[in-house]
């Protein structure tokens, strides 16, 4: 692949670097009372877009076939909103007696709240021939339960900012997440034959906003000269989130190929990737929201933006080996049900 194909495939990790630097550099242009007015323009303008933008987007009408494989959505959804969640909090019981930087473990606690993302699980699914009806519902779903448990689990794990209290992050979330995200679900009913023929670029559209969300958070922090973000406690959280993606790969592996579950092998693909899979999406977003006013909201967030593209390359990487696992099991379950008539 050339080196222009590999970037135009990933601009969206590059431009995150970019950003960063940007804000390094210039961070007066971004923070609060700044030209950008993130406090107005980020703060409602652009999270509301980022959710109008997926309402929009959302193909509801494809997801009446997997409405019914009820047992696959529960245990996705127990798995990525509660099981994980509860690994991460036991596991950072441990690493708070080590010297890794207090935020950056805050910063993984909120990775484990985060319900799973829109686009790379289904994508990930599709690519391996996996279950992708199931797929695309639970990622649509979680993304639904997570308007309204995301912030749960986080004001339970984490507490929120002295300066927002409990209902206001609720009444913030109903103005900037749940109006828009239904707002863009009633404008596709309207035109959905016109996006369906023009295919929009809703992922970039979401991307772009997502680094001016990305940009503002890290003026915050570089204009504040008394955060510093420690290299050795940064290659420390990307290690264990390498483990924990592995780790959690090979449980949710094991517990759909288990005799007794009842999982077929293209099942078994979408519970992986669902299960394990992140949104920086509607993650970053929300702890905007949640955590407005944490001065060391970028620290908290660095673990999310290390998962994002860290599931994205740990499951490209293995979808060969999934497929052929899948092609091969595929096969050998047929060949027991001819055997078996």
């Amino acid at each position: 692949m050339g080196l222009q194909a590999r970037v135009r495939k990933e601009w969206f990790i590059i431009g995150i670097v970019l950003v960063i630097l940007s804000a390094k550099v210039h961070p007066s242009f971004g923070v609060k009372g700044g030209p950008l007015k993130p406090e107005f323009t980020i703060t409602y303008f652009a999270v509301a877009l980022i959710f109008f933008n997926s309402g929009l987007s959302l193909k509801t009408e494809e997801l009446t076939g997997a409405l019914l494989h009820v047992r696959l959505h529960l245990l996705v959804q127990t798995f990525t909103l509660v099981f994980f969640p509860l690994c991460v909090w036991l596991l950072l019981r441990l690493l708070s007696l080590t010297a890794i930087d207090q935020w950056l473990l805050k910063g993984l606690q909120t990775v484990s709240c985060m319900p799973p993302p829109v686009s790379s699980a289904v994508i990930l699914t599709k690519a391996v021939g996996g279950n992708e009806a199931a797929a695309i519902f639970n990622s649509a779903f979680g993304s639904f339960l997570g308007i309204v448990v995301t912030p749960v689990l986080l004001l339970l794990f984490l507490g929120s900012s002295s300066s927002v209290p409990f209902s206001s992050i609720f009444s913030q979330l109903f103005v900037t997440v749940v109006l828009p995200l239904v707002g863009g679900q009633v404008c596709r009913g309207f035109f959905r034959d016109f996006l369906e023929r023009q295919k929009p670029p809703f992922g970039t559209v979401s991307s772009l906003v997502l680094l001016a969300i990305i940009y503002t958070t890290f003026c915050d922090t570089f204009s504040n000269p008394d955060i510093e973000l420690d290299p050795t406690s940064l290659l420390m959280v990307a290690l264990i989130i390498f483990s924990i993606q592995i780790s959690f790969m090979l449980l949710t592996f094991t517990i759909s190929t288990r005799s007794l579950s009842g999982f077929s092998p293209a099942d078994t693909v979408a519970i992986i990737f669902c299960s394990t899979h992140k949104s920086l999406t509607l993650g970053i977003p929300m702890l905007k929201i949640v955590f407005e006013g944490y001065e060391h909201l970028s620290l908290i967030s660095v673990p999310l933006l290390i998962y994002h593209p860290a599931q994205i390359l740990l499951g490209s990487v293995l979808v060969p080996t999934i497929r052929s696992w899948m092609t091969s099991r595929q096969k050998e379950l047929r060949l027991v049900a001819v055997q078996s008539v």
